[in-house]
């Protein structure tokens, strides 16, 4: 039988916020932002829950957050993340993802993270959730181990798809056979490339387009820490996590992720 996926987006869908502006006070507290850009990702949290800014504000906010991040040591970002994943991460990730996430995998399904948050962010969050592999935002590192500010690559609305499509490829996924679940309008055409897609705690836009299109709506609203679980989490061993397209935005708090997320609710 073809081997089949299911693709999961990260923020709104398998946890409770933004995955790179969760990071925010830890960026602050290793001295890589500054208090001023602490309460701006702050707002920018509040914005990706509650609400939503034009094109160009958004490519405004996305250039500023890119040019923030230049010369982040990237090594030093991994460090910030790893000591504080369980602490920030696990209590936010929903519960009814986290099963989803153990139906497919006892289905024998690949669990896919695809996110545009950067790939310092999304790899570990999905080696906690036993994902086996991540596609995520990456960003130019120079010479000397740091951000250029550069974005190398994207990962946001059609280029996941296209992510997408190169797995199934050389993964020998069976996209009709295949899952994925979004809560944006933006990740239309992931949905639309697979055969069994899922809105999950959907914008408007979405929710317009899964109605018409007679998709499943799922609400997911319970965050609890993996552990706390009645299920409880367990993860069979599965292969090293694969970044199929990753190594970069830790653009973190101050991470293209702003842009992405604050974007995704302008059609809503």
């Amino acid at each position: 039988m073809p081997r089949t996926a299911a693709f999961f987006d990260l923020d709104k869908t398998v946890i409770a916020k933004s995955s790179t502006l969760t990071f925010s006070k830890s960026f602050y507290q290793g001295g890589l932002i500054n208090r001023r850009a602490v309460l701006r990702t702050a707002y920018a949290q509040f914005v990706f829950l509650a609400g939503g800014a034009d094109h160009d504000q958004m490519e405004r906010m996305r250039q500023y957050l890119s040019a923030l991040c230049r010369g982040w040591n990237v090594q030093l970002v991994k460090e910030l993340v790893a000591e504080t994943l369980h602490d920030l991460i696990d209590p936010i990730i929903y519960d009814e993802a986290a099963s989803l996430i153990e139906e497919h995998h006892a289905a024998g399904r690949d669990v896919v993270i695809v996110s545009t948050s950067g790939a310092e962010v999304v790899e570990p969050i999905g080696e906690l959730l036993g994902a086996d592999r991540v596609v995520a935002t990456r960003m130019i590192v120079g010479h000397d181990g740091c951000f250029t500010g550069e974005v190398e690559y994207y990962a946001y609305g059609p280029t996941k798809a296209e992510a997408i499509r190169e797995l199934a490829e050389s993964e020998g996924y069976d996209l009709k056979r295949c899952y994925a679940y979004s809560d944006s309008v933006t990740d239309l055409p992931m949905l639309e490339s697979v055969g069994h897609p899922h809105a999950v705690n959907p914008d408007r836009a979405l929710r317009r387009e899964a109605l018409a299109r007679e998709w499943p709506i799922l609400d997911f609203h319970r965050p609890v820490r993996l552990k706390q679980r009645v299920r409880g989490f367990s993860v069979p061993p599965r292969p090293a996590l694969v970044a199929a397209a990753a190594v970069g935005a830790a653009a973190a708090t101050a991470g293209l992720v702003w842009y992405a997320s604050r974007r995704r609710s302008t059609v809503a």
